[in-house]
């Protein structure tokens, strides 16, 4: 043994200590003193969170270890953890999602099985739908009406450019489905659409360049959302690219939100069956749980016992109107079909 070993003590060797020094747990912490939020913008990772629905107190926000995956999006009510003074540079944590009260959601198309969500826990869907420039499409305010009805949401039709079209014929296809509907062309004062939304958290949503964002800039003056022009083709450009809550103008909570989402061209309804546009109608829902199994309340010839056929007066009224929402969804309506005038009902 060499005389530089010999020398060697129990103070010249260092122990390493072992990784399990602290006992594991699968316990996480209860996080009792969380406050409440609402989410108000994504990006990157990043949500924007108002607490206690309070506009002025704002955070940034990241989600926590513990959520993994957990998709959180604008109108989700969150607990938020950690630093929350909302001070540049900070940062909170979302340890907790709420049950969601309604959900918008939306597939790319009817085949497409990945379903999005557009906005959680609103409770109104303002469709906004041009009078022209682009022209009016029943097709997209059919297709908006069944994800309302599926959702949760109560579904009110706005329409933009009025002073460029009449809208009679084009809101006479909804009137049995007693669906609000509000003017907010140009020159059109703006006092009812803050009515219909002060209180409410409403989800805007329609084409690109039906002028969702000029209303939006109306409604909230400080929102400063784009603007855009419609092209040669009837079609607009998309504007607003983030689904984003913005606080109506006003003092004291609740004073309303509205959430302006991305300007879309298709709405895919695969995740929509018609049950669930019916079961929005109680008078309907009670109705249809004696047709036959399989039943697709389509009426005559491919379902000749469906009991919508037995309703009477408004119902009946309203069950056809629901039934040709259902046949436009479907893709099986035809350029003859035709929802039936109040005259034509039973009586």
């Amino acid at each position: 043994m060499s005389r530089r070993a010999a020398s060697y003590d129990e103070s010249d060797v260092r122990v390493r200590p072992g990784k399990g020094t602290r006992p594991r747990t699968k316990q996480r912490p209860s996080h009792d003193d969380a406050e409440q939020g609402m989410v108000v913008s994504v990006d990157r990772g990043r949500w924007g969170v108002v607490l206690g629905g309070d506009p002025d107190r704002r955070v940034v926000t990241m989600r926590a270890r513990e959520l993994g995956r957990t998709p959180i999006v604008v109108g989700d009510d969150v607990s938020v953890v950690g630093d929350l003074s909302g001070k540049p540079d900070t940062l909170a944590r979302i340890v907790r999602v709420a049950e969601r009260r309604s959900v918008l959601r939306r597939t790319a198309d009817d085949s497409d099985p990945y379903e999005r969500i557009v906005v959680a826990n609103a409770d109104q869907l303002l469709i906004v739908t041009a009078m022209a420039d682009p022209p009016p499409r029943t097709g997209f305010v059919e297709r908006a009406l069944a994800a309302a009805y599926v959702g949760g949401l109560s579904p009110i039709l706005c329409l933009t450019k009025s002073d460029l079209a009449d809208p009679a014929e084009f809101t006479a296809a909804f009137a049995d489905l007693d669906l609000p509907v509000i003017r907010a062309g140009r020159d059109d004062p703006i006092d009812d659409i803050l009515d219909a939304l002060r209180g409410h958290i409403t989800a805007f949503i329609g084409h690109s360049g039906v002028g969702k964002s000029t209303l939006v800039n109306r409604l909230v003056p400080d929102a400063y959302r784009a603007t855009g022009v419609v092209s040669g083709v009837g079609k607009g450009r998309h504007t607003s690219t983030q689904s984003v809550a913005l606080p109506l103008p006003g003092t004291g909570i609740p004073r309303g939100w509205v959430v302006d989402t991305p300007g879309i061209r298709s709405f895919g309804l695969a995740h929509v069956g018609p049950d669930d546009i019916i079961a929005a109608f109680d008078d309907l829902r009670d109705a249809i749980e004696e047709c036959p199994r399989g039943c697709t309340h389509l009426g005559p010839p491919a379902d000749p016992e469906c009991k919508l056929d037995d309703l009477e007066g408004h119902s009946y009224r309203r069950g056809m109107a629901v039934r040709h929402l259902l046949a436009a969804v479907s893709g099986t309506l035809s350029d003859d079909d035709a929802v039936p005038a109040a005259d034509e009902s039973p009586s």
